[in-house]
């Protein structure tokens, strides 16, 4: 029997960090090219980009063959398992609402708030935009949100812009809590540490957000009339995002934000009213760009008489059901009961892996959780919601094959990506890129949240952005840490955090939610058009976002900090 040779990555292999770090930054570069540039299918620019850094692992690092194989399947399957895993469940849990017809009633229930179209493009594209993010994410926020506000009238394109505009604040804590926790998962750092960081420069930007999207909505008119509106909204949904995130609910962020800015949203247009709701829905159908948008868009007539309050109710009980599920599954007792059914492995071929540090490897083992991740949980809900809605389970589970089938390739990129990121990690590319990085020494904190741009501009997700930076991020926190303000441990925290927050605004350039915000709108390859109306947002937000993070590594704005 042949023993498996210990490999420990090495860190400079080529003997200058500079070249190492370019030669480890070959296998992001070609995601960029391949996604960006080429404008390859997101499953196979990350099959591709996989391979470059299989070979840049075996050929520049050194690394075995058959360890860079294991590890990049290991990848592979914690991708699927449990992240595509949540990603199905949450978009079946919602697909059983609109099947079921109870999707139209919740739509129809925000005419009842409003009339003024400027304050229900804020409800819809940002508050319930942001819990849809929270429960599904992909792109069903854009697609949902998009249509609807074309449905009351907005332009195509200003439909589209105004929603992926939106979604960007909810996004680090969409599909329950997902992008956090895989950026904790990632860097070895306990997500109670990382989650609050994320929630409270995101929070800032909600001050932010809505402003822009009256902008879009009803220019300087928009921002005049409605400010308080969206001072209130940004304050409530930024305020509520900053407390709970701190608490053991941190995964159902977004949705109290958002359940709870729409109630207080109620509440406040009882005591203000908006003034030139009017004259703003004969401009908001205005096309903004006449090349793609022929014609003005007239506002569909919603007939609210059939609504009752039980129908409001039964419209939002997936809702409810999820805050009480989660709710339940965190009481320690039913936590650590949902933990019996976890199967750990010594995972096939690293038994020999180890971490720079000379320990063994964290991947030498495998934990297949079955009951104890989110994907279980709002599996549960599906099913119980379908059951509430009378659908028999033959209908609840079509529902769910139908979706698996739909997110075939999207499963496969999710996959790559992971795997892309694992032998990226073990193989010492990461810490390469992040030593090399490091030399810009108390100037990188102004830096760490771009890196999560650029990742959930290529990946289309700040979940896989956050699995490819999140480890780089926390080595460079580990070199310029000490000595600084906040020491070793406070710097990983703000850097992750920081990290995973930048996805956010990166989000609504990714070029998979232009081609989900054209297809919703109607205008199949109109996503060049839409990228230049987002970008000069996406660039502001960036901007600022990297001096916040910047600052709060500094006795100015370090008070922020958890």
């Amino acid at each position: 029997m042949v023993l498996l040779e210990a490999f420990r990555p090495d860190t400079n292999p080529l003997g200058h960090q500079w070249l190492s770090a370019l030669v480890a930054f070959l296998p992001v570069l070609a995601m960029l090219i391949t996604l960006g540039a080429l404008r390859w299918k997101a499953h196979w620019a990350g099959i591709f980009s996989w391979a470059v850094a299989l070979v840049v692992a075996i050929a520049a690092f050194r690394m075995p063959f058959g360890m860079a194989l294991s590890t990049s399947v290991q990848g592979f399957l914690y991708g699927i398992l449990p992240i595509v895993a949540i990603l199905v469940a949450a978009i079946w849990m919602y697909q059983l609402t609109v099947v079921s017809g109870r999707f139209d009633d919740l739509r129809k229930t925000f005419f009842l708030i409003s009339d003024d179209p400027r304050v229900l493009g804020i409800l819809i594209a940002f508050c319930f935009g942001g819990l849809l993010e929270a429960l599904a994410g992909f792109g069903a926020p854009v697609a949902i949100a998009a249509a609807m506000l074309i449905g009351i009238g907005f332009g195509k394109l200003r439909g589209a812009v105004t929603a992926l505009v939106a979604n960007t604040v909810p996004v680090a804590f969409g599909a329950v809590g997902l992008p956090v926790i895989q950026a904790a998962a990632t860097s070895g750092l306990s997500v109670s540490d990382v989650a609050p960081v994320s929630a409270r420069i995101c929070a800032l930007l909600c001050l932010v957000v809505p402003f822009l999207m009256l902008g879009i909505m009803d220019g300087k008119k928009g921002v005049k009339e409605v400010w308080p509106f969206g001072l209130f909204v940004g304050v409530v949904f930024g305020a509520t995002k900053w407390i709970v995130a701190s608490t053991p609910l941190f995964n159902l962020t977004e949705i109290f934000a958002a359940i709870i800015t729409v109630a207080l949203a109620m509440l406040f247009l009882r005591f203000w009213k908006p003034k030139g709701g009017r004259d703003a829905a004969s401009r908001i159908g205005i096309p903004m760009d006449a090349s793609v948008e022929t014609e003005a868009v007239e506002a569909e007539h919603v007939d609210t008489t059939d609504l009752t309050g039980r129908k409001i109710m039964m419209a939002l009980v997936p809702y409810i059901l999820v805050i009480a599920v989660f709710a339940v599954a965190a009481v320690p007792a039913v936590k650590k009961a949902l933990t019996v059914a976890d199967i750990p492995l010594k995972w096939p071929g690293l038994s020999q892996l180890l971490a720079a540090s000379g320990k063994p490897a964290g991947h030498q083992s495998y934990n297949l959780q079955l009951l104890s991740q989110p994907w279980f949980l709002l599996a549960v809900v599906a099913i119980l919601v379908g059951l509430i809605y009378r659908m028999s389970l033959g209908e609840i589970f079509k529902e769910l094959w139908v979706n698996i089938k739909k997110m075939r390739f999207s499963a496969l990129t999710i996959g790559m990506v992971v795997a892309l990121a694992y032998v990226m990690g073990d193989s010492g590319q990461t810490l390469a890129l992040g030593l090399f990085i490091a030399g810009a020494g108390a100037v990188y904190p102004f830096l760490a949240p771009s890196l999560g741009w650029i990742g959930t501009y290529v990946t289309g997700s700040d979940t896989s952005a956050n699995i490819l930076f999140s480890n780089l991020q926390s080595t460079v926190g580990q070199q310029i840490g000490q000595g600084s303000y906040l020491g070793i441990e406070g710097m990983k925290h703000l850097l992750v955090g920081t990290g995973a927050a930048g996805g956010v605004v990166g989000k609504m350039i990714s070029p998979q939610s232009l081609t989900v915000a054209a297809t919703a709108i109607g205008l199949a390859g109109g996503e060049s058009v839409i990228l230049r109306k987002v970008f000069k947002y996406s660039i502001l937000l960036i901007v600022l976002m990297c001096i916040l993070a910047g600052l709060m590594s500094t006795p100015v704005l370090a008070w922020l900090l958890p």
